[in-house]
């Protein structure tokens, strides 16, 4: 062996003492922490199949279950079906509608507010909640009641909240939503400084009215046609409640109304991502939900009363959008 090898070799054997063994590849970086509240339009409620023992309803193919598997974050699901925004995220949850629609004979254990799952490791954050606290379950079950007593003529519905004592009281419920959002996206801030937030709103539900028929529980049951745009522009104007509160928070507004139009429960079957009134099930498995006695009494044939919710291509829908949203805010594929 030459001098000029042999001083090679030494050399590196002599590094490879100083040096050690050739450093060991980086772990990769821990999944980010992303934590969903919200009522049982993020909930995923009624997609199959969903959690059985608290009464919330939570889908696994609900949008926050369809993203964070997409973007491999780790998630804290805490959305819940009858959640409203003071009585769900800033404080406990005592009344819910599951599925399951019939509760055990002790009823469903109170649940802590949503907000409290929001902590200084919290990454992403999503919102997506609002309706239950101007009370639209209780207005469209009032438009379908109205509907009847009017054979489903005029607008009654629409007449009864646009005046009076009904105006007062919505006008009431949107005040206290105003109020409600913004603390709660103050707080998340407080709670998770660093954090991303994207406020959902919600899907077009009634966007199009043109294809709905009178008396289809498949739809909207009896809410007359006259009452049809008084919803949409209801559900518009919370959403517009959620993008004006975001935007002053700073937090992102995910739009899913404007690509869902068309989609509405009014829609032809096949177009449809929002369930009717009672309607058959979607989603993996054969999981069902034994109809509570008020749900046995509508005149339909479908599976459950599953009262205007996000179908499986609805909460898929959902899903696309908010994952790109949380993409755009830094939630990256890993």
């Amino acid at each position: 062996m030459s001098s000029r090898a042999t001083y090679a070799l030494v050399s590196a054997l002599a590094l490879t003492i100083l040096t050690g063994a050739p450093a060991a590849a980086a772990p990769p970086p821990a999944p980010l922490d992303y934590t969903a509240l919200g009522d049982s339009y993020s909930a995923g409620a009624f997609v199959r199949p969903w959690a059985v023992d608290d009464g919330c309803g939570r889908s696994t193919l609900s949008y926050p279950q369809q993203a964070a598997r997409r973007l491999n974050v780790r998630l804290t699901d805490v959305t819940c079906s009858a959640a409203e925004v003071r009585a769900g995220v800033l404080e406990q949850q005592t009344e819910f509608t599951g599925p399951p629609s019939v509760p055990p004979k002790a009823g469903w254990a109170p649940r802590p507010a949503q907000i409290k799952a929001v902590t200084a490791a919290t990454d992403l954050v999503t919102l997506g909640i609002g309706g239950n606290s101007v009370g639209f379950v209780d207005i469209v079950t009032k438009c379908i009641e109205q509907g009847i007593a009017s054979f489903g003529t005029g607008s009654p519905c629409s007449a009864h909240y646009t005046r009076g004592s009904g105006k007062s009281r919505l006008d009431a419920g949107f005040t206290a939503l105003e109020a409600d959002f913004a603390t709660t996206l103050k707080d998340i801030r407080t709670r998770a400084p660093h954090a991303k937030v994207a406020v959902i709103g919600y899907p077009a539900v009634v966007a199009d009215a043109k294809g709905c028929s009178f008396g289809s529980w498949r739809q909207l049951g009896t809410v007359t046609k006259g009452d049809m745009p008084f919803l949409d522009a209801l559900e518009r104007r919370v959403n517009t409640v959620l993008r004006t509160e975001a935007q002053r928070a700073g937090a992102a507004y995910v739009d899913t109304y404007t690509s869902s139009t068309g989609h509405g429960v009014c829609s032809a079957p096949g177009q449809r991502w929002i369930y009717g009134i009672k309607d058959d099930l979607t989603g993996s498995g054969t999981q069902s939900d034994p109809p509570s006695d008020l749900c046995r009494r509508v005149p339909a044939t479908g599976e459950a009363c599953t009262f205007l919710h996000p179908n499986l291509p609805g909460t898929t829908h959902q899903a696309a959008l908010v994952t790109q949203a949380l993409i755009e805010l830094g939630a990256i594929r890993r």
